[in-house]
């Protein structure tokens, strides 16, 4: 028994020393810097929400070293912010296999005074697709059981041999800390690196469920949006979208993932007791300025 613990505890040392050559320390909000993973060359990948200003970031290497990064983009939905830095010389993050139900996992974060620090716990939950409260879609829901400390955030969740299972976050749950899976960093870094920022439907309506089982109906439409392009009317009953009947606002979130912008859809409506189906192209929701 003895051996075997040895055994474990060497094993999680060289999962640590392995992944926190990747992690690094991302100063990007007053006195409390954050992590961040080295994802591809010269790319850190960090937690949206701890990023509190857009300038004069900087990014602690492990040999010490301090060089400065840009904002290529943040997604607040998906609490991923992507940043660029030149000349990092520590390694890129190896990625695993994916999470796993019950495994052990260790989360791997990096300060100025504790350099490389690390917290060890099991994935409690693992689901499939899910929609974060800030409208985000992950392809898994990975749940933590295990503390995420302060400067955590944006920091790697790594399998016992040091691969990346995803980035730690605090941000998208007030009741444990969540893994952002790699598959939906790798979705969101592709579009941040190619257009700065995440496209996001819309439709242009307000919409309020009904209190019978009936669909939503049409409170308000958007001059010069989609559903008035596709010939939408206040009053009309939305019963369905691409086939698929809704009941609830959220039903309509799927049509307004990125992959969907562009795109036309069949919305199944009833307007003045008649049922009637209309196309309606899916718009790129506008951006706030500033």
């Amino acid at each position: 028994m003895d051996n075997a613990l040895v055994a474990l505890s060497d094993e999680l040392a060289g999962a640590v020393e392995k992944a926190g050559q990747s992690v690094v320390i991302v100063n990007a909000r007053p006195r409390s810097p954050s992590s961040g993973v080295h994802w591809r060359q010269d790319v850190i990948v960090t937690a949206e929400h701890t990023l509190k200003h857009e300038d004069d970031i900087t990014i602690g290497l492990p040999d010490g070293g301090v060089v400065a990064a840009t904002l290529v983009g943040r997604d607040p939905g998906t609490d991923i912010a992507v940043l660029k830095a030149s000349g990092l010389s520590n390694a890129v993050a190896t990625f695993g296999d994916g999470a796993k139900l019950g495994a052990l996992t260790l989360m791997i974060g990096r300060s100025k005074d504790s350099g490389v620090n690390a917290t060890m716990g099991v994935i409690s939950a693992v689901s499939g697709p899910w929609r974060t409260w800030r409208g985000g879609m992950m392809d898994q829901y990975i749940r933590l059981d295990a503390t995420l400390y302060p400067g955590t955030s944006g920091g790697a969740v790594v399998d016992t041999q040091g691969r990346l299972l995803g980035i730690a976050t605090s941000g998208l749950s007030r009741l444990a800390g969540l893994a952002v899976p790699v598959s939906t960093v790798n979705r969101v870094v592709d579009e941040l690196l190619t257009k700065g920022h995440i496209s996001r439907g819309y439709l242009g309506v307000g919409l309020q469920p009904l209190n019978t089982p009936a669909g939503l109906i049409v409170l308000s439409v958007e001059t010069g949006g989609p559903a008035e392009r596709g010939g939408v009317l206040v009053g009309d009953i939305l019963v369905a979208i691409e086939g698929k009947p809704v009941k609830d606002t959220d039903d309509v979130q799927g049509v307004l993932e990125p992959g969907y912008v562009g795109k036309a859809v069949k919305a199944s409506i009833v307007r003045g007791g008649v049922a009637a189906e209309i196309s309606i192209t899916i718009g790129e929701r506008p951006r706030r300025a500033g």
